[in-house]
C-alpha cells in the first residue's frame, strides 16, 4: 500500500465512530468531514473521461432518475475505490448487525467486505456498484433506493468530490424519511469537498413506544443552478 492509501487507511480508522453509529441512529445519516484531499477527489474527477474505468454510462433522463448521467466502475476498481470499500466496511458493519436485529430481520454481515463480497457473487450479483456521477446546469437526480439485488449492505457512502459556491450552485444532497402513518420529512445536508455522507439505503430502525419500527429512507440531489458538480458513490454490494 502506498503512503496516500495509508494515509487514507488511517483517516478512516480514526474517525470517531461512536459518534458516528450515534449519528447514523438519531437521523439516518451522518457526515465525514474531509475524508478526501482535494488531490484525491480532483484525481477521481479527472477520471470521468477515461473509458476503461466504467463498465457503463446511464443517462437519467432516459430512465426517468432525473437529469445528468453516472458511470459505473468495471473491476478491478481504482485503488482509491477499492480502498475506501474496504477500509469503511468493517466500522459499518457491526451498526448493520444492530439495525438488522432492531428490525427483526435475520440476515447478518460478516467482518470483511471481502466475505461480503463472496456472498453477493455466489448468488449471482456480480456487477461492482461504485460509481462516478456528474451534473450538469439544470440537472438533479430524483429521490431513489440503490437496490441491486437480494443482498443489500443497508448503509452506503456519498463523497462530494466538487466545492459548493466555487464549482457549482445548487445540488444539494437531499434525505427524505417516511415514517408509517406520517408525511415524509425531508433533510439537505450540507458538504464540502472531500465530505462524505454516511446514510441508509433502505430502511433503518426507529425507537417507539412499542420497541423499533421501520422508517424508509430515500436520497437525491436537488437542482444545479450553475456549475458542475461530481459525486463518488461508495455502494457495499454489487448488482445482478
Amino acid at each position: 500500500m502506498d503512503i496516500q492509501g495509508q494515509a487514507l487507511v488511517s483517516r478512516i480508522d480514526g474517525i470517531d465512530w461512536v459518534a458516528v453509529r450515534e449519528q447514523l441512529d438519531a437521523r439516518g445519516h451522518a457526515i465525514l468531514p474531509g475524508l478526501l484531499d482535494t488531490d484525491a477527489c480532483l484525481g477521481i474527477t479527472h477520471g470521468y473521461g477515461d473509458a476503461s474505468l466504467y463498465r457503463c454510462r446511464v443517462v437519467m433522463a432516459r430512465h426517468g432518475f432525473g437529469l445528468g448521467e453516472y458511470k459505473y466502475f468495471r473491476y478491478p476498481l481504482p485503488a482509491l475505490v477499492q480502498r475506501l470499500r474496504d477500509s469503511l466496511y468493517p466500522h459499518l458493519a457491526p451498526l448493520a448487525n444492530d439495525w438488522n436485529a432492531r428490525m427483526g430481520i435475520d440476515v447478518r454481515y460478516p467482518d470483511t467486505h471481502a466475505a461480503f463480497l463472496a456472498r453477493c457473487h455466489a448468488a449471482g450479483q456480480t456487477r461492482p456498484t461504485p460509481l462516478l456521477l456528474q451534473y450538469g446546469a439544470g440537472d438533479y437526480n430524483c429521490l431513489h433506493q440503490d437496490l441491486y439485488g437480494e443482498h443489500v449492505f443497508p448503509l452506503q457512502v456519498a463523497i462530494l468530490l466538487s466545492e459548493p459556491a466555487t464549482d457549482f450552485t445548487g445540488g444539494e444532497f437531499v434525505l427524505t424519511e417516511q415514517r408509517p402513518r406520517m408525511q415524509s420529512r425531508a433533510e439537505v445536508v450540507p458538504l464540502h469537498q472531500g465530505d462524505a455522507v454516511v446514510f441508509a439505503v433502505n430502511q433503518r430502525p426507529v425507537a417507539g413506544t412499542r420497541g423499533s419500527y421501520r422508517v424508509a429512507m430515500r436520497h437525491g440531489v436537488s437542482r444545479l443552478r450553475s456549475g458542475r458538480r461530481h459525486t463518488l458513490g461508495i455502494i457495499f454490494h454489487d448488482a445482478e
